[in-house]
């Protein structure tokens, strides 16, 4: 795969450096890691829900952080003994610790999580401030002073 330098994009840009290292890092494989599977979804304008199949996994095994704009899940099964006179001929399910990290954009923020039927869901909700929304400018009528002054300026 083809790697981009974004080192002449740094000089004529301000305050995107961490867009530049986002990018370059999605362009780098990640190392096949297929486990545990994942769905992102949609819920609303500003929400968002990760699904994660951690069959096997109890509440206890699993640790959801974020931290900024990373979340991270990571899960760990305590070894819980097969029990006295039984032996595992085959293991299908998979028990195995894992680690995803997910990107989270600006003001995206972890609004919860549950475990159900095997599925690790964790909900997102983008808050974004009220200072940082667009808002609408009203424009006025000059006052009929300021308006001869600027009549004025552009007749001379």
């Amino acid at each position: 795969m083809r790697h981009v330098d974004f080192s002449p994009l740094y000089r004529s840009t301000v305050g995107f450096d961490r867009l530049f290292t986002m990018l370059d890092s999605l362009a780098q494989p990640e190392s096949a890691q297929t486990y545990p599977p994942y769905n992102i979804e949609r819920t609303g304008e500003d929400a968002y829900r990760i699904s994660m199949a951690v069959a096997g996994f109890s509440e206890a095994d699993i640790t959801i952080e974020a931290h900024r704009n990373v979340l991270s899940v990571k899960g760990e099964r305590k070894d819980e003994g097969n029990g006295e006179g039984t032996e595992v001929l085959y293991r299908g399910i998979a028990s195995r610790a894992f680690e995803r990290r997910f990107q989270l954009a600006d003001h995206v923020e972890v609004s919860g999580a549950f475990l159900k039927n095997g599925l690790l869901h964790i909900d997102l909700k983008r808050n974004v401030p009220e200072e940082m929304k667009p808002r609408k400018i009203a424009i006025a009528t000059a006052p009929a002073k300021a308006a001869k002054q600027i009549e004025a300026t552009t007749t001379n």
